[in-house]
């Protein structure tokens, strides 16, 4: 019966260079695209505010959106949005004109949490909009007294919009999970 046994060779450890027996440098993450400081993530924050900026605008043009919760949910979700991702926006500009990676630990964090609370609001705020929108045209057929295309539109963009914020936090929750 021919088995082989277990054999075990030393190795040497060699010295460092820098006389130290400190910790050896972390690998870090590269800066994949759609993550904080990237063009990718440039390009998904202006698609949020955008998208955001036109689902605010048309719940706000209708006259009788105050008078149901779903839809001044949606307005307050969408005003949210648009305030975090331009103001995110205005620091991914500023990190690609200085050439700057945003990858520190505590930055990834208030995005992470920040993209995790907008993007939960505004997925919660579309889907009330769009059961309130499908009672008035579907099970009430009140639609000719409402303003049902409008209100159609503005949740469709604020779910276009929940759709573009969901990647940035995925990144972002992926690169602090990582760490």
């Amino acid at each position: 019966m021919n088995v082989s046994h277990a054999t075990v060779h030393p190795v040497e450890d060699l010295p460092t260079t820098d006389g130290g027996g400190g910790n050896p440098p972390r690998v870090r993450m590269k800066d994949y695209s759609g993550m904080p400081g990237t063009p990718g993530g440039l390009g998904l924050r202006i698609s949020q505010f955008l998208f955001a900026v036109g689902a605010l605008c048309i719940m706000a043009t209708t006259s009788d959106f105050p008078s149901v919760t779903a839809f001044s949910y949606l307005v307050a979700a969408a005003g949210l949005q648009c305030f975090w991702s331009f103001s995110l926006a205005i620091i991914d500009i500023y990190a690609l004109l200085v050439r700057r990676s945003l990858q520190n630990y505590r930055l990834v964090t208030f995005f992470a949490v920040g993209d995790g609370i907008t993007s939960t609001l505004m997925f919660a705020a579309a889907c009330a909009s769009a059961g309130i929108t499908v009672l008035i045209d579907n099970d009430l057929d009140i639609c000719s007294q409402n303003h049902c295309v409008e209100f159609e539109t503005a949740t469709g963009l604020a779910f276009i919009s929940w759709f573009a914020a969901l990647p940035s936090f995925l990144l972002n929750f992926w690169s602090l999970a990582s760490r």
